[in-house]
């Protein structure tokens, strides 16, 4: 967990990405909650597949990076589905210098249904981790606020 933390600490400590505390994304998990554990588990599949853990964690990080209510249709052009990639792709290269592969994470991380195509293993594998993380907190399996808080992350909430 610890080179974990060493590879996002400079993202975690942000303000941009601990605003992801402020929304929701699949039920009751904020979306900060679900990039974190998409994140991890991204970086511990690399690291035993022999696969960039650095862009895997950092793009896993910066996937849904988004940052709007995303039920407020006013707040982005079309479906969220189709259309949050592409802005966490713009609010994550404002924040930090991506490399190439990172920002092909974030773009393909909702393929095949729609955003580009996945270019690397990485990028496959953020995509997969993310479908699956995301079965486990809509079906309530697992709720990764308990990592976040191993991780000692705090969210900014709408008070904060």
């Amino acid at each position: 967990m610890e080179a974990f933390i060493q590879i996002t600490q400079e993202l975690l400590g942000s303000e941009q990405v601990r605003m992801m505390g402020r929304w929701k994304h699949h039920g009751p998990i904020t979306t900060l909650d679900h990039s974190l554990f998409v994140a991890y588990l991204s970086y511990r599949a690399a690291k035993a597949l022999g696969l960039d853990e650095r862009a895997a964690a950092r793009g896993g990080l910066l996937h849904d990076l988004y940052l709007y209510d995303s039920k407020d249709k006013s707040a982005h052009p079309g479906w969220q589905c189709f259309d949050h990639p592409r802005a966490a792709a713009r609010n994550a290269e404002a924040l930090t210098e991506l490399s190439e592969k990172e920002r092909n994470i974030i773009l393909s991380h909702m393929w095949p249904l729609g955003g580009a195509l996945p270019r690397s293993p990485e990028a496959l594998l953020v995509d997969l981790v993310d479908t699956f993380c995301a079965g486990l907190e809509v079906f309530r399996i697992y709720h990764p606020s308990r990592l976040r808080k191993r991780l000692g992350v705090q969210p900014l909430t709408a008070g904060t």
